[in-house]
């Protein structure tokens, strides 16, 4: 397929994500960043949430690796205790609801994929596919 498909692609499919799964997704994100910034001590937690956020937006054409170290997993326990539980369930949730039908199941696959990074997004870093 050439270039100019392959993007096309990618735009269209950014566009139906945001209509079907991205907004609600990215409305999350950005409400645990704005909580997370409030106090000073929580702005590398909102930074972060403020990533992913913009993420949400346009997935299609980037992907999520997963690493980090000691520090990171301490962050994310933090993290999955405080914010990180309630934005799996949402991203479980609607994705669950997509793969319902068959057109919507590559949706609810992205979403699955951000269950997880609800989960661990500390030593997470997105990278383009």
């Amino acid at each position: 397929m050439p270039a100019e498909g392959v993007i096309t692609l990618r735009f269209l499919g950014n566009i139906l994500w945001f209509v079907f799964a991205g907004f609600w997704l990215w409305l999350g994100w950005t409400l645990a960043g704005l909580l997370w910034c409030i106090t000073i001590v929580g702005v590398p937690w909102g930074v972060q949430c403020f990533k992913f956020a913009r993420l949400m937006c346009t997935p299609f054409g980037k992907d999520v690796d997963f690493g980090g170290g000691i520090l990171s997993f301490a962050l994310n326990i933090i993290w999955l205790v405080l914010s990180g539980l309630p934005l799996c369930i949402e991203a479980v949730t609607i994705g669950l609801i997509l793969c319902v039908t068959v057109v919507g199941i590559p949706f609810g696959m992205q979403c699955f994929k951000y269950a997880k990074l609800a989960l661990m997004p500390f030593g997470a870093s997105i990278v383009r596919a």
